[in-house]
């Protein structure tokens, strides 16, 4: 029953201070007497508008209280998650479909928005930061038994004497001093002394694969028994390719001197040599390297892998679901809130995330206009659509986005329409919203409310309890956007309203119970905030 106010009996001045009351508070959300009780109708069905909801997998695929109310309820679905980067690409940059292919079956005939080509989060990082070179990896040791730990009391495994003139000799020390890590080292006794020869007195590596023309570092440590010694390495190949030298190093010992070789490779197998025929002395060898050296890329490259993955991963779902989806957000949350084009200071990775990578730091304003291109020729047919959040309450953010957009189409890119996401509060403000539609109308492109939910208890206070009373405050706001963007937005400029998800706890702000963001409760019945959708799609 609704709850007339008999404003007759009260005095003159009382009504007066009520109504201001009630203007003053209309933004923030004052008892509205529609009881918001009217749920018999299908929110598709009272409309010409399209009405989509976000759906998950695999709750759409395997609950069907679910699924039967989407298909009910609803003409069109986006998918949360699972048309994003980080659903598809796996850490070697293939791309799996298995579970968004499941998802386009389980909806059947209804429309589906593609959500979403391109942004910061949400995608398989660890793929891009490693395929673009953002990540140098780490390079790998090709010395077999570097550090000289393996092998019997007197002898090295992988380890070849190949010169022990004049009773030199090769073995292993284990004592104290004569080892700088682990148990052993190598220790070899030269006896030769002829500086000119070098090569008298030689241990040879087993042989590692290199690949001809690249750079590889080969590093030790090592101490002379007295005085002073003499040592370099020389490299051998299989297959082709000269021996190089180090010159000859110097060597103490006071204590363990790391010695470090740069050498090119030219055959596709090389093997190094330590050669100690200089001088009579004994020397200890550990910790033994040999690795590549990796170049890090630079901006450029960089920047030219990062627009061949994003091309890659465009081209690749638009033109697999070219039948079934016929509009997407192309590029979502391209600004800050500042409306400033996003990188890595205004946009820094949050506490934990690795799916977080801001294309724009490294492509620039070209991010957007390249993604815009690579849609439109996947499927020239399909609506793209640019998809921002906080556009209600940012007015600086909106003009931002409205400019940016002008850029984009100036330049060429194809940009049909503006997603509107509306994360809202109960205290959203009316004006805010209106002033949003009308700047977005007035770029003559289509208007998508594309993420709409509204928080009912936005400072997530705990043990909260969703009253009738609180719901109302919910379903008036609810109301409001309906008649707001139907008011403000010219009917062809509207491709419709979507409801960011089912029930409240498979929301994404659901924070363990402490919100109650959208239509239904999470035993899937409708909320005030159903019929609020219901009534304002009507123009109630």
């Amino acid at each position: 029953m609704k709850k007339n106010i008999i404003l007759s009996i009260l005095p003159a001045v009382a009504v007066l201070s009520l109504l201001n009351a009630c203007t003053r508070y209309k933004d923030v959300g004052v008892l509205d007497t529609n009881n918001y009780t009217d749920t018999t109708a299908a929110l598709k069905d009272v409309t010409d508008n399209t009405v989509g909801v976000a759906i998950d997998f695999p709750t759409m695929v395997t609950n069907t209280n679910y699924s039967a109310i989407v298909k009910r309820d609803f003409d069109r679905v986006t998918f949360g998650y699972h048309m994003k980067h980080g659903a598809i690409v796996r850490d070697n940059g293939n791309m799996d479909f298995t579970n968004t292919d499941a998802l386009v079956a389980a909806v059947g005939t209804m429309d589906i928005f593609g959500h979403t080509l391109g942004w910061h989060a949400n995608q398989n990082a660890t793929y891009l930061r490693n395929y673009s070179g953002l990540t140098v990896p780490a390079a790998t040791e090709l010395l077999v038994n570097a550090g000289f730990e393996l092998g019997g009391a007197g002898s090295l495994n992988n380890w070849s004497t190949f010169n022990a003139l004049n009773g030199s000799s090769v073995g292993v020390t284990t004592a104290s001093g004569e080892v700088r890590t682990g148990a052993r080292a190598m220790k070899v006794v030269a006896n030769v002394g002829e500086p000119a020869n070098q090569w008298k007195v030689q241990v040879a590596s087993d042989l590692f694969n290199t690949i001809p023309g690249r750079q590889y570092v080969a590093t030790y440590y090592v101490k002379a028994a007295s005085g002073s010694g003499s040592i370099r390495l020389s490299t051998q190949t299989s297959g082709g390719g000269s021996a190089q030298y180090q010159g000859d190093q110097t060597i103490p010992s006071a204590s363990f001197t790391l010695i470090t070789w740069t050498f090119t490779a030219n055959s596709p197998q090389t093997r190094i040599l330590f050669d100690m025929g200089a001088s009579l002395n004994s020397y200890f060898i550990d910790d033994a390297s040999v690795k590549e050296v990796i170049v890090a890329p630079t901006g450029p490259q960089i920047a030219a892998k990062l627009d061949t993955a994003l091309g890659n991963f465009i081209t690749t779902i638009v033109n697999r679901y070219k039948t079934k989806v016929k509009a997407w957000d192309v590029v979502n949350e391209l600004l800050d809130d500042n409306g400033n084009l996003r990188n890595n200071a205004n946009s820094p990775v949050p506490a934990g995330a690795t799916d977080w990578l801001v294309w724009s730091q490294y492509l620039g304003r070209d991010y957007a206009f390249k993604a815009f291109k690579y849609a439109e020729a996947a499927d020239p047919a399909a609506l793209l659509f640019i998809n921002d959040y906080n556009l209600e309450s940012r007015p600086v953010k909106l003009d931002s986005l409205i400019k940016m957009v002008n850029e984009l189409k100036g330049r060429g890119a194809k940009i049909d329409g503006i997603g509107t996401q509306m994360h809202i509060t109960r205290y959203t403000s009316y004006s805010g919203i209106d002033a949003m539609f009308a700047k977005l109308a007035a770029t003559g492109l289509k208007i998508h409310v594309s993420e709409l939910d509204v928080k009912i208890n936005p400072n997530a206070v705990n043990g909260y309890v969703l009253t009738p009373l609180e719901e109302n405050y919910q379903a008036q706001m609810y109301n409001y956007v309906m008649n707001s963007y139907l008011r403000n937005v010219p009917k062809a400029q509207q491709f419709g309203i979507t409801i960011w998800g089912v029930t409240d706890n498979t929301s994404w702000l659901y924070n363990g119970g402490r919100e109650f963001p959208l239509l239904y409760n999470a035993n899937y019945r409708k909320k005030q905030a159903y019929t609020g959708v219901l009534n304002g799609l009507q123009g109630k």
